[in-house]
């Protein structure tokens, strides 16, 4: 979402703010200093003065008061905050609470596949009590299979926040081909982390005893860090001026943390982060170009529903990348299963359609590649998978 108008009609609101809030009180000391005045002036002559002279006091302060305009300059500042509050107040409506019945079609899902999806979403977040309930008010009993991984591994994670990683070595004992497979060393590095808690709570002796006792078949991979291990037992009990200060890091059980999660997903063949949490965050992230290109294709009276793909691009950056995308160089089209990227005889790719406007709809025809001097002919263009 672009933030920087708001942001501007927000500085403009305090702009007009902080002036009508100066004028203000610059009239309230106008007003003030009339009444001291005229009160010097009654009380200088308290004495002397008769009944018609404090009337006439209080006449010419009435006179003064009215000179000054008071409600007249009070207006014009309060009127230019108010235009500015009620511009701002619209702006945040068309930002934040758009109409988005418009950007999103009327689609056919399989209701019991989305409570799946809506169960297994709270249970990998640790909500077990909502999951539980959600599972129950929908009458999903089988969608409750999909917690009994994600205890396990909650129940490492609440270990580890308390220091505490044996949950989390016997896991990863148990799995380690798989783990190993995977190109993972998360055990090793439960071992180092494991390796540094000893010495910070039980001091040398036991940590060499640690170290002694588990480090032998990861030295082959990971001698450095054994060795840089085993250099930080020269400053314990000084880790401030320790050179290996960065082992004693909390970050390092952050990192860890995150890595189980990511390796236990891993082995149970899910991806790291909610499927529903991703599909969400992209969605909020392309919903203002949808909602602009809606606005757009109803002022043309034109209808987007029965289109297979959208006429302006959606990018949702990296992080929502998942697969390879092949943009065809000659008609800037993304491929797609109408479309499919097609490999040419002299290696170059282009979209399925290109090729056809290049031949003219012709197999035998040949034509020259767009992109060397070689001609080649559309029945030798092979389809290419990604």
């Amino acid at each position: 979402m672009e933030l920087d108008p708001i942001k501007d009609a927000f500085d403009r609101v305090t702009k007009k703010q902080k002036l009508s809030s100066s004028k203000s009180q610059e009239i309230v000391q106008q007003i003030e200093d009339e009444i001291v005045q005229v009160l010097s002036k009654m009380q200088s002559q308290e004495d002397s003065a008769s009944s018609s002279d404090q009337k006439l006091f209080l006449s010419e302060l009435k006179e003064r008061l009215k000179d000054l305009g008071v409600l007249s300059q009070l207006e014009g500042t309060q009127k230019e905050l108010n235009i500015a509050l009620s511009k701002y107040a619209k702006l945040l409506e068309k930002s934040f609470n758009p109409e988005i019945s418009r950007a999103y079609r009327n689609v056919d899902f399989d209701i019991r596949t989305v409570n799946q999806i809506i169960a297994s979403h709270f249970y990998r977040e640790g909500q077990f009590d909502l999951g539980d309930c959600f599972v129950e008010e929908a009458n999903e009993p089988e969608a409750e299979s999909k917690k009994i991984p994600f205890l396990e591994l909650f129940q490492i994670l609440e270990a580890m926040r308390d220091r505490n990683l044996k949950p989390a070595l016997d896991w990863a004992t148990n799995h380690r081909e798989e783990l190993i497979q995977n190109g993972s060393n998360v055990e090793f590095k439960l071992h180092h982390l494991q390796f540094v808690e000893i010495l910070q709570n039980k001091g040398v002796d036991e940590a060499l005893k640690y170290g002694r006792a588990f480090f032998n078949p990861f030295a082959e991979k990971h001698m450095p860090d054994i060795q840089k291990l085993i250099a930080s037992l020269v400053y314990a009990g000084r880790p401030d001026t320790s050179p290996y200060s960065e082992l004693y890091s909390s970050v390092n059980w952050d990192k860890l943390a995150e890595e189980i999660k990511r390796q236990f997903c891993n082995l149970m063949g899910q991806s790291h982060e909610s499927p529903l949490s991703v599909t969400m965050a992209a969605g909020v992230q392309a919903l203002p170009t949808l909602l602009k290109l809606m606005s757009v294709m109803i002022g043309k009276k034109q209808e987007w529903h029965s289109m297979k793909q959208l006429p302006v691009p959606l990018d949702l950056g990296s992080e929502f990348q998942f697969h390879s995308v092949f943009v065809c160089p000659v008609s800037r089209d993304q491929a797609t299963e109408e479309n499919p990227p097609m490999l040419l005889s002299c290696g170059h790719v282009l979209c399925k359609q290109s090729i056809t406007k290049l031949s003219r709809n012709n197999n035998t025809r040949p034509f020259k590649c767009p992109y060397c001097p070689s001609e080649v002919g559309a029945s030798q263009c092979k389809q290419l998978f990604f």
